[in-house]
Formats: C-alpha cells, structure tokens, sequence
C-alpha cells in the first residue's frame, strides 16, 4: 500500500459525484462557488467519461477535465478521479460487440446502460488498461487530485457473463486452482448424476439446464466471476499505483446485504489502499436506520476497523425502487452523521448538482431542481458547517462490542437450488441478530469465520451454512478461550465445495455445540412451534425445528409442540472457559432477544436499559480523544448519560451528566481526558 503522504481524505470529506459534462460550461463556475459555499472538500469526478475523454479509439480530449480540476484546486475542493471503465464507449462495442455479457440462458446484453461489460474480455482489458495509463501520465501530478477512483460499483448489475470467451477463462481459473480435472470431479462430486469430466476442456459455464445443475460448479463460478473483477480491479490499480505513487487507489463497495449479494468483500477490502462504500435506504418496510448502521459496521469491518469513507448516499429521496420517498427534515444530516459514527471519514453523496436528463434525473442531488431556495439545499449547507465542526473526529477508530460472523461465500452457496426450506433466508437472520443487537446498543463489528475472535465478549452466527474445518476450529477455540458463541440453524453444514461434512449435522460445530441434530423438519408456510423455558416461557419460533441430541449442552428452551415436540430448542454447552449457545429454530427479534438475554449475561455485557429504543449512542476513540456519538432517531426529544463531561462539537456547547439530543437530532461530544 503506498505512502498517502498529502494525498488521500486529510480531513473529513464532504461533497458529491461531479458530472460537469452533463453541464454547459457556463454553469461550472457557478457550481464550484456554490460548493464552497455548501463547505464542500472533495468531489468524485470523471467515473462515466470515457467516450468524452476518449472520443475515438486512440485520440483524447482531456481539455475539459484539465478546466475542471484546474477550477477545483482552484476553490480548494480536492478531486476523486475516476478511472472510467465502467462505462465503454459506443465504438468500442461496434469494434467489440463480443465484449457485451451474455447471460446464463444465453442472450447477450445490448449497449445503452452502465457496467454492460464481460470481465474476462481481452479487448475490455486492453482498452481499459489503456484509458487508465492515459490518465495516471497525465495527472498523477495534479495538485487537486486526492484518490483515484476505479470503475464504479463492481459486481452491480451485471456480475458474472457466461460466454464462450468466459468459459475458456474459467478452465484457465479451474486449471489454477485444482490442477487436474480429476482433481474438479472430486471437488464438485459430479459422480451424482454421471457428470464426470474426463478433461478440463469439457467444462462450460453453469448455463441453463433442464433442471438444478451442479451446485458446487454453481459455487465455484461465483468464486471465479468474483475474482475476474478483481483481476481487472487489480490491473487498473497497479497501472495507477506505478504512474501515480503515493496517490491511494479504491473503488466503490455496497456491502449492505440490501444492495449487493454478488461480491466477497472480505477479498475485495485486501485490494484497496482506502475502503469505500455506496449506502442508500431501501423502503421495504424495515427499520431502515438498522439497515444504515449495520452497513457502516459491515463496512468498517470491511476495513479491518480502520476509517473509511461513505463515498455515495443520498440527500433525499432515489428513484430505482418501486417508491422512492423523500426523506424527513433532518434525515439527511442524521444519516450522515450516523455512518460518521461508526468509522466514516466523512460524507458524499450521489450526485451534486441533479441530473435533468438520463436514467437518473429524478434522483435527488445536493443541489436540486428546486435550486438553492430549498429545503435539500439549506439542510446540505448546513451538514458542510457540522462535517466541519468534526475535524478533531479524523484518524480516530469505532469501538465495537460484540461481534457477528458473517460470509459471503456461505451466502453464495446457501442460496442455491435445492435447499430444506426456501424459507430460510441468511440475510434475515443476519438482519434479525443484528437489530436484536442494535436494540441493545451494542456496536457490532463484522468477522469472518476464520478470523482472531479473541477481543470479543460475545460472538453471534446467524447463518453459516458453508464452513470449513479452521472454521470450526477457530470458533471452538474462541469459546474455549472464554468466549460467549450464539449459533442459528443451519449453520456448520457443508465445506468449502458445498459438500456435507461427514457425520451428524452441524458438522463442524457439533463439538462446540456438543449436540447434534438428526433430523431438520421445516415448517410449511405459516407454520410455527412454541418453545417453553426458564420460568415458564413461552416463545414462538417458524420457518424451522430440528431433533437436536445433546452431547454434552444442556436444554435450556424446549420444543412444546410441533414435529420435534420435546426436543430441545436452544442449549448451552460450557466448553473451556466460555458457553456455546445454539438456537434451533426462527426467532423474531423480541423472542431472539429474550433467549439471547442469558447469552449476554455470560458474556458479562449489562444491559444499557437508561437508552430509549431508536437512540443509538457510539464511540470513536484515537490519538485526537474520545467522542461520544448519539443519534436519535425517534421524534421526542432524548437524554444520554455520559461517563464524562465534554464539549459538544456540533453547537459548542459544554455537556456533563446527560446528554440532551433534541427529536431527530444528532449531538457528538468530545469527552474531556
């Protein structure tokens, strides 16, 4: 990773996406006074220029990015630069229509949109890598230029193309990884089925079949379509990394499991010098601030617990979804400075100024259509002074409570055909921990199954279906160790090929656990089970029961009805010096909270029952001091005790004892030492 020395967020950044191509130049002066006067630090720039800076294959245009950064450096606003490969130009199509992904059932996508690309394309490559060298020669001195910034969201809309050119990639992939195509039969058991390979040469793409394929292949092919993004990630960046030394390199993630479900970012975060993340609230009825923070924690951990930036979300409302609402006064600022709490170095947004054409035009911007005699445009401005009144915040780190295992190739492979109950969703039992977490106001930080638990009272696994043996091993050891560990259903199942371990389920938890499961019995659709436990309650779970054997845990929930009537529901198992907890079937967040209660006490975390629900209160500590986050996102007015007395960064004001935070309003206190 190179020095960042000057470069890179030397402050809390604020501003937007800039498309000044979209623009007369006659507005780019009016722009750039307005972002000062909105307090705006740095703006991401030139992500869908190609066919501008690139009219013809071979001949560029680069007076107008050069008018451009030159004006921005010279109102003191530091430039994003993109590289655009995101989005080719039409001649490079019409020279290249192979370049154009095809789909499994094998129709191939047409120009007119973003991201239309196959990532194993030798001409894409070429062409991308040529654009990206241009750019790095000619501004890597540039006194605006902050960070590049290279393509735009990887792994959205398309993420994987199953065309010939691909096919021949994927055999190269699979002849790296396991060498022989003995060595795939083996892996993917195509011995089901008469499936068998006899060379490596045999193997296409998982493309439509008459029924369910193999779903190993299915699983490596995700694997493989993830790394080809990164192969063409990693190219642009060591182009701009040997051109452009000591300027940091990203690309904009969206981990929120609500955004992405097609890229493994615990890979992707190794590759970048900065960690960045795209956020936007989707309106499907949930609790959308639990979605928000569980995102900037997915993303932070992402980032190994170091900053990182929110390089993309919106001042109101977006206009992708079935309805797009706008958001309330004070929303914006809200959201904003609740990614700030939990480890973002500041705020961006898509876009600037709104578009008036194109797919996005009704997207909200920081400058809107309504101009600046708006609510958006006041509220922006009014953010830019409070990102401001934080820069003592810079450089520090969150500090996390608890922590939930989470993988994205375990996702991956429990989403394929074929599985017990469609039903069972990974993504809302991570939701469902999490906001029984959230509730708690405890801040969670994100961890792969392989990862150093240690540092963690307490441990949640809401679905790990895919798991391998050091897998396995680790969770034993950070229970043994002294740990608390909460594991769901379903979880321990299979290895790293989507093959079943052997012996009893879970698998490779069976020991931590010490129980096993016979048999899992589904419930059909509407179908629950009531669970009886300490002190006569009763509890209702769905979705799922299972025959759980205990080897050594003890029944602390049963079964009172249903298929595994009697049976235990939730156990403990005391292993080492720590508790494993295992739960059986779906619980909602009042029961999950209810049967985790327990857990908590043996994992020693009090409860915090002086915070109202919907106040989240976070830390951020470093070198510069301790600060104190509180976010109130109900609509009464709240009082947070504080531990210390400190300085109200955002009104000035002196705090001690409790914390007033007024009704959707956000206060951040430096603690005094």
């Amino acid at each position: 990773m190179p020095e960042t020395t000057d470069r890179g967020a030397r402050r809390l950044a604020f501003g937007g996406d800039y498309n000044p191509e979209q623009w007369p130049q006659s507005v780019w002066e009016e722009d750039v006074r307005l972002m000062r006067e909105a307090g705006v630090t740095m703006v991401s720039v030139g992500i869908f220029s190609w066919a501008l800076l690139e009219p013809e294959p071979g001949a560029h245009d680069f007076g107008w990015l050069d008018r451009i950064l030159d004006l921005l450096h010279e109102n003191g606003i530091r430039a994003d630069l993109g590289t655009p490969t995101v989005s080719p130009p039409a001649w490079f199509y019409r020279a290249h229509p192979e370049a154009l992904p095809v789909t499994r059932e094998g129709v191939r996508y047409s120009f007119g949109s973003r991201a239309a690309i196959c990532h194993s394309s030798p001409a894409y490559r070429e062409a991308a890598a040529r654009i990206t060298t241009e750019l790095a020669r000619r501004y890597a001195g540039h006194p605006a230029l902050a960070m590049w910034h290279v393509h735009n969201e990887y792994g959205v809309p398309v993420s994987a193309c199953y065309c010939d050119g691909c096919a021949a990639h994927f055999r190269r992939w699979l002849g790296d990884r396991y060498g022989t195509a003995d060595a795939v039969n083996e892996a993917w058991g195509t011995a089901f089925w008469g499936l068998r390979y006899g060379s490596l040469d045999e193997i296409d793409p998982p493309r439509l079949t008459p029924t369910v394929g193999n779903p190993a292949q299915q699983l490596d092919y995700r694997r493989f379509a993830d790394d080809t993004l990164r192969e063409n990630f990693r190219a642009e960046r060591d182009i701009l990394h040997r051109l452009a030394p000591g300027v940091p390199v990203t690309t904009n993630f969206m981990t929120a499991l609500s955004q992405c479900d097609t890229v493994d970012y615990w890979a992707w975060g190794r590759e970048v010098d900065v960690v960045t993340n795209d956020h936007y609230l989707i309106t499907d009825g949930r609790r959308t601030h639990v979605n928000l923070a569980m995102a900037a924690d997915l993303t932070r951990s992402v980032a190994g617990g170091a900053p990182w930036l929110l390089m993309e979300h919106s001042t109101s409302g977006v206009s992708w979804q079935p309805r797009n609402p706008a958001k309330r006064p004070g929303e914006m600022a809200r959201n904003s400075l609740a990614h700030v709490a939990r480890g973002s170095e500041g705020a961006m947004f898509f876009q600037w100024r709104q578009s008036r054409k194109g797919a996005e035009k009704f997207h909200s911007a920081m400058l809107p259509h309504a101009g600046t005699d708006s609510r958006v445009w006041r509220e922006v401005v009014e953010l830019g002074a409070g990102i401001a009144s934080l820069a003592a915040v810079h450089g520090t780190r969150t500090v996390a409570d608890a922590a939930m295992v989470w993988d994205w190739q375990s996702w991956w492979a429990q989403r394929l055909e074929w599985r017990p109950s469609e039903d069972h969703d990974a993504r809302e039992r991570a939701d469902s921990f999490y906001e029984t977490l959230y509730d708690r106001h405890l801040t969670v930080d994100f961890a792969h199954p392989e990862a150093d638990l240690a540092r963690y009272p307490l441990v949640v696994v809401p679905a790990l279906y895919l798991a391998s043996e050091e897998a396995g091993r680790n969770l034993r050891a950070y229970a043994e160790g002294g740990g608390t560990l909460v594991v769901s259903y379903f979880s321990g199942i299979v290895d790293r090929n989507d093959a079943v371990h052997p012996g009893a389920y879970p698998g490779v938890l069976r020991d931590v656990l010490g129980l096993t499961v016979e048999e899992w019995s589904p419930l059909g659709e509407g179908g629950s089970v009531r669970i009886t436990g300490p002190g006569g309650t009763a509890l209702t779970g769905d979705v799922w029961s299972e025959f759980v054997v205990p080897r050594g845990a003890e029944t602390v929930w049963t079964y009172a009805d249903g298929p595994a009537g009697g049976h235990p529901a939730v156990t403990r198992h005391r292993v080492g010096d720590g508790t494993a907890w295992y739960v059986s079937t779906r619980l909602g967040a009042p029961a999950l909270d209810t049967v985790l209660d327990a857990a908590f006490e043996d994992a020693g975390l009090a409860p915090r029952g002086e915070l109202p629900r919907d106040v989240e209160v976070v830390r951020r500590e470093g070198e510069s001091g301790a600060y104190l986050f509180a976010v109130n996102h109900t609509g009464h007015d709240a009082k947070v005790p504080l531990d210390a007395p400190g300085t109200e960064l955002l009104t000035g004001e002196r705090a001690g004892g409790h914390l007033a935070v007024p009704a959707g309003g956000v206060r951040v206190v430096h603690l005094d030492a």
